[in-house]
């Protein structure tokens, strides 16, 4: 669909010129799409890990809601749009944000103020009417209670744009059982310790139980640490000269996981993409074929975990694996293969 030249779109308001854009991009995202198709706006939201009616209203110019910064940069990572267009979108997001503060200005700024408005409100503590005689100070009814809702529109929209800049981002959720607190921006991450135990260890236990099958081993996927997991892990430990505990953590880990790049299957690639899809993108298939398709999702992970040291290479490394497991997400609800009636997602082989 051809858009609009941008003197045209001069008139409308950055927050409006912003959604136009972004809708342009998904409308436009079929002429790039493998099959010539835009994704639905249902799965687009579930890769960016937002609702349906959240990004209906990022991509509606008539009711716009402005979109923050992740969701403008992931919409144009996953649209394919044109390179040069994102900054464009960052420049329209920045114009909003100041819009939005010289609104809040301009409403402090535009309260009457009569003159001798601090003396009317220092009269009325005694009942004069600033001429020393009884009276009812009018003027001062009316100027505080203004000045107090002023002020308060100005909190409300700092509080917005606060939350829409530095809100927690989906895939830096924490996973108390797989690895405790996730790290602060910046902070060294550290391997999670998995151990034999009754409970579901969902995505970082059956990642583990997809490598060890790739590393020769029999075992089910199905996320439950028990005898025969640790039984193999302990061979494992053994046989790569490690302490041979059963314990899964920094120094089993490293050994485990295995770099992965395009063209690569299998088990391995299994275990990769069920972290993947888990970091809170959503949307990655689980095939254990590492497709383009793969690479790009990876792409996107590593990007927006630049400041632990990650390379946008589409490539499984040694950091790109501690960091996947890092970063994963608690299930909201009992994951689908643990249902009967519903075969584990990558069953094995």
């Amino acid at each position: 669909m051809a858009h609009e030249p941008e003197v045209q779109d001069q008139g409308r308001r950055p927050g409006e010129r912003l959604a136009r854009l972004l809708r342009r991009w998904w409308e436009e995202a079929g002429s790039t799409a493998p099959g010539g198709t835009r994704p639905t706006q249902q799965a687009l939201a579930s890769k960016l890990g937002i609702d349906q009616t959240t990004l209906s209203r990022y991509l509606n110019p008539k009711h716009a809601s402005t979109a923050p910064p992740r969701v403008v940069e992931a919409l144009h990572t996953h649209l394919r749009a044109p390179a040069a267009e994102l900054e464009r979108a960052r420049e329209l997001y920045r114009a909003v944000l100041e819009e939005s503060s010289g609104q809040a200005a301009a409403a402090v700024g535009n309260v009457p103020e009569p003159a001798g408005t601090a003396g009317a409100v220092a009269d009325a503590a005694d009942g004069t009417d600033g001429r020393g005689t009884p009276g009812r100070p009018e003027r001062s009814r009316w100027v505080l209670p203004a000045l107090v809702a002023a002020v308060t529109v100005l909190a409300f929209i700092a509080g917005a744009v606060v939350r829409d800049q530095y809100a927690p981002r989906p895939e830096a959720a924490a996973d108390s059982v797989a690895a405790g607190a996730v790290p602060v921006s910046g902070a060294p991450l550290e391997w999670p310790l998995l151990k034999k135990r009754k409970e579901d260890q969902f995505t970082p236990g059956r990642a583990l139980q997809h490598l060890l099958r790739a590393h020769g081993y029999e075992v089910r996927t199905d996320g439950f640490f028990g005898d025969e997991t640790q039984e193999a892990v302990m061979d494992f430990q053994r046989r790569n000269n490690l302490s041979s505990d059963g314990k899964v953590g920094k120094d089993t880990w490293p050994e485990l996981v295995i770099p992965l790049g395009r063209g690569a299957d299998g088990h391995a690639v299994l275990a990769l993409q069920e972290l993947l899809h888990n970091t809170g993108q959503g949307g990655t298939e689980v095939s254990g074929k590492f497709t383009a398709a793969t690479a790009e999702d990876l792409k996107y992970f590593q990007r927006h975990h630049s400041h632990h040291g990650l390379r946008p290479s589409g490539r499984a490394d040694v950091d790109t694996w501690l960091a996947l497991l890092v970063f994963q997400r608690p299930p909201s609800a009992a994951p689908t293969y643990q249902s009967p009636t519903s075969p584990p997602p990558s069953t094995p082989a």
